[in-house]
Order: C-alpha cells, then sequence, then structure tokens
C-alpha cells in the first residue's frame, strides 16, 4: 500500500507511521514494539540521563531488528553528552525539536544518521529544511506536551508548510485513527507521528493511573499553557487550577518557573501524581478509550486507513 511513499523509503518501514518520542512515555519497549509492528518506534530521549538513554538504545537494538530512532529535545542539559551516546551507539535515525536544527544536524549527518526536525510553523521548517535535515515533523496546536505559542491547528499547518517544503513531511497533532492519518496525507504529508494514542498502550513506560486518566479525558479536558515557559497540553487537574489562578495575578516568568518546580512532569506522568503532576497529552485524548497494545494500535490504524481510503467518494 505504500511501497512508493517517502517516508517510508526514508525510513525503510512498512508504514509511514512514527510513534513519538514522549518524555516519560516511550522507553525501548514502546519503540521496539512499533519498530516491529512496521512502524518508526522512537526513543524519548527527554527524560533520561545520558546512561540510562544508552541502556535503552542497546535493549530497543536487542527486542528489534527493524529500524527505530531516537527523539532528542535539545532544551535538555546533558544535550552533547547524549548526542555522542546516540553516535557511539549506532543509532540510525535522530529527531530532534525544540531548538535550532543547525546545532547537531551536520555532526549526525556526517556520522550516516537520518535528521528529522519538529517544528510548529512554516518559518521553522523553512529553516530546518536549509539546516540539511532529511525529513521535517510540522505538529499543530492540538497536540501533547510542548507545541508552538501560535496555536496553528494541523489542518492549517500541514497544506501551508506542504506549499514551501522540499524535504518529505510528517504530520502530527490530533491524530491518533486511520481516518486522521488519511486527512493529514490527503492534506499533503508523506506520513504521520503519533503520540497520545501511544500513551494509553501497554508498553508505554508512563504510569497506568496517566495512561487510564487519558482513557477518560474527554473533549475540552486539556488546555495549551506555560507559554511564557515552553508552551505545554495540560490536562485539567489540582495542578493546573494552580496555574490558572496564578494567572489572575499577572505573574512573572520567575513566579511560574516557581510554581512549576523541578520533575512536575515526572511526578505526573511517570510517578501517576494525577493531583499536583503535570498530565502533558493532545486533545485527541477524548478520542482515545482504551489501553492497547501498541502493535494492535498499529494494526488498527492501518485497517481503518485502508477502509477509509475506500469509502471516500466525491
Amino acid at each position: 500500500m505504500f511501497k512508493n511513499n517517502r517516508i517510508v523509503q526514508l525510513f525503510d518501514i512498512k508504514y509511514p507511521i512514527i510513534q513519538a518520542g514522549m518524555i516519560w512515555a516511550s522507553g525501548w519497549r514502546l519503540a521496539s514494539t512499533v519498530s516491529n509492528a512496521g512502524g518508526l518506534g522512537i526513543i524519548g530521549a527527554g527524560s533520561m540521563y545520558p546512561e540510562v538513554l544508552r541502556e535503552h538504545i542497546q535493549k530497543c537494538q536487542a527486542a528489534t531488528d527493524k529500524p527505530f530512532g531516537v527523539n532528542v529535545p535539545m532544551l535538555y542539559p546533558d544535550i552533547d553528552q547524549i548526542i555522542d551516546i546516540i553516535i557511539k551507539e549506532g543509532v540510525k535515525i535522530v529527531f530532534t525539536s525544540a531548538g535550532n536544527p543547525a546545532t547537531y544536524t551536520s555532526k549526525l549527518k556526517a556520522n550516516g544518521i537520518t535528521v528529522v526536525h519538529v517544528v510548529s510553523s512554516v518559518k521553522f521548517a523553512l529553516k530546518a529544511e536549509s539546516a540539511g535535515v532529511d525529513a521535517v515533523v510540522a505538529e499543530g496546536f492540538e497536540a501533547g506536551g510542548h507545541n508552538g505559542r501560535e496555536e496553528t491547528t494541523t489542518f492549517t499547518l500541514i497544506p501551508m508548510v506542504k506549499e514551501q517544503l522540499s524535504v518529505p513531511l510528517i504530520a502530527a497533532g490530533g491524530i491518533a485513527t486511520g481516518h486522521g492519518m488519511l486527512a493529514a496525507m490527503v492534506l499533503g504529508a508523506d506520513g504521520v507521528q503519533i503520540g497520545s494514542r501511544f500513551v494509553a498502550s501497554d508498553e508505554a513506560s508512563s504510569h497506568q493511573k496517566f495512561k487510564e486518566e487519558v482513557v477518560k479525558a474527554k473533549e475540552g479536558d486539556t488546555k495549551l499553557t506555560l507559554k511564557e515557559l515552553a508552551p505545554v497540553r495540560l490536562i485539567k487537574n489540582k495542578f493546573y487550577q494552580a496555574v490558572e489562578e496564578l494567572y489572575k495575578t499577572n505573574p512573572t516568568k520567575e513566579q511560574l518557573i516557581e510554581l512549576l518546580g523541578r520533575a512536575r512532569a515526572k511526578r505526573g506522568m511517570f510517578e501517576g501524581d494525577l493531583e499536583e503532576g503535570e498530565l502533558e497529552i493532545g486533545q485527541i485524548s477524548g478520542l482515545i478509550h482504551e489501553i492497547k497494545p501498541a502493535a494492535k494500535i498499529v494494526e488498527e490504524i492501518i485497517a481503518e486507513f485502508a477502509v477509509a481510503k475506500k469509502e471516500i467518494s466525491i
């Protein structure tokens, strides 16, 4: 079905589905399972110390002979050490985000690594292309975790980026089904990156309580906030309400940092504190109703994509 697809060819995978490298969710078990199912599994380095990342890479290599990648948010500490470990461990695909793509793209490509950069605007998509990346992920406002301040939706962003981009384009934000995948590709995407749907999988390393909270989420239960620090979409819980109350006082950036504190995301998504933790998830959580094996999720998305493609009539 996807034999001539540019993303399938670029990564040497069966389906143009990329599992997002999410903090506290995307360890080696999830990445290897998605890769074995025909997609591209991604280890999320953002929540890992360098030696922990090395362990996850090695375990992923032992669990799959299929391609997989590592996502590197460039705003995190130990970035140089993380890049060196990726190179030394023979990782072949790297997704960079939250920083300047020119910083590491040349070094990674010089070591035979395929590089993809995540952006939230046309401006930064073109900047990534000029930096020499092999593909771009354009992520809309619907996405979970850290995303763009511009609040451009995926449905708007993808065709605008496609109009000006030459390298392969991957759509992200608000995609969890075969119908969503087809819609993104009709708009011009060569493939899709899916995060929230894989949070609610058996293999995700996030806490079971968080997974269950994602399944319970309905329309309107998430909101993008903390733009002064790094925009993040959160489930509305006690911590989120504290953020909203602080905003009523016109807080300084320092006051927001003080409220956020340290390890707030780990507390919520990895340790399962549903009240005081930071619960990052996308708007599409309202369409996620069950925790399933990751391989089953891939299988269902592809089956639904095929049916939806046949059903379209004009």
